[in-house]
């Protein structure tokens, strides 16, 4: 079962899964979500996918997940958005939290034998000392979002259930997630938002001095790290990036070349609150998962630019 199977990374999960020939249940509101990514998965897939339009606060999730009982559930579904949690904290807890215990209630009336968490490795470290780049996940856990501190919790509650209920758990602390399906109009990543601007001639906006660094890491790459957590990582939290900064501004000038276009982007002032520098040490994942990234940013980015210029090819026609 995936929770948030109709989102960017979630649905790129569902493919995998199905490609090795596992039944999936989809769970998603599609808040955030679209039916649209999951187009090719139910067009193929057959009796191997089921998707539920359902809320993953709702009491009826314990329900369904006590049915359908899976063996593993990947749980994805969340408030995602740093800045939505800073303006509603409450409803970041409802979704993050809530949506979170009634999964894990589910699981434990579906005698699941594990859920996989998407942890946030941007936020969970709060703003450590550049020091300490690539980031380990033996450094203490002090998020200063509401949304990390909500995620934070979750591995705690994922915590008690395994000493509780004996439900095992592996939780991936993601680094910056890019790739296709990623929602330049959502609580996008900066790639999603760079593909559409340079495509469409639109200016685009860098906030600070763009010296500022993330670890940016592809969702395939990602995706496998999901899979391989399914089995293995138990009762750990493991990053998964590259290890690797790239500027943000590295990131607009490979984005320009690769879209052909020649332009400036305009400098505001940094937001509250956005920190200057991150990457995460992918070592324990190496070692616990066998995992590594393989994608390069280059080649990472012309495959976003790709999708996204099919996309607006697509709606230029429709």
């Amino acid at each position: 079962m995936v929770t948030g199977g109709a989102g960017f990374i979630g649905s790129t999960l569902v493919d995998r899964l199905l490609a090795e020939r596992n039944t999936v249940d989809v769970v998603d509101d599609l808040s955030t979500g679209s039916l649209a990514n999951l187009a090719e998965a139910r067009a193929s897939a057959g009796h191997q996918l089921t998707v539920h339009q359902m809320d993953v606060r709702s009491a009826e999730v314990v329900d369904l997940i006590g049915r359908r009982r899976p063996e593993v559930i990947f749980h994805l579904a969340a408030q995602a958005d740093v800045r939505a949690s800073v303006a509603d904290p409450v409803f970041d807890a409802d979704v993050n939290l809530l949506g979170t215990l009634r999964v894990l209630e589910g699981a434990r009336a579906a005698d699941a034998q594990r859920v996989v968490f998407a942890a946030s490795g941007g936020t969970l470290y709060g703003e450590p000392d550049a020091s300490e780049l690539p980031l380990k996940e033996s450094l203490p856990h002090r998020p200063l979002s509401p949304y990390g501190v909500s995620k934070k919790a979750a591995i705690d509650y994922l915590e008690a259930y395994r000493e509780l209920h004996s439900l095992e758990f592996s939780a991936l602390a993601l680094a910056n997630v890019y790739g296709p399906r990623q929602d330049p109009h959502g609580e996008a990543g900066v790639v999603a938002i760079f593909a559409e601007l340079l495509l469409t001639g639109q200016p685009v906006t860098i906030f600070g001095d763009g010296e500022q660094t993330r670890d940016f890491v592809y969702v395939d790459d990602v995706v496998d790290a999901f899979v391989r957590a399914a089995t293995k990582g138990g009762g750990l939290v493991c990053n998964v990036g590259t290890g690797s900064e790239t500027s943000v501004n590295e990131l607009f000038r490979e984005m320009s070349a690769q879209a052909g276009v020649a332009t400036k982007a305009k400098y505001r002032p940094l937001r509250p609150g956005e920190l200057l520098r991150s990457s995460l040490d992918p070592s324990r994942a190496g070692i616990q998962l066998g995992w590594h990234s393989w994608t390069e940013l280059g080649a990472g980015t012309a495959a976003v630019l790709d999708f996204v210029g099919r996309r607006l090819g697509q709606s230029e026609k429709g």
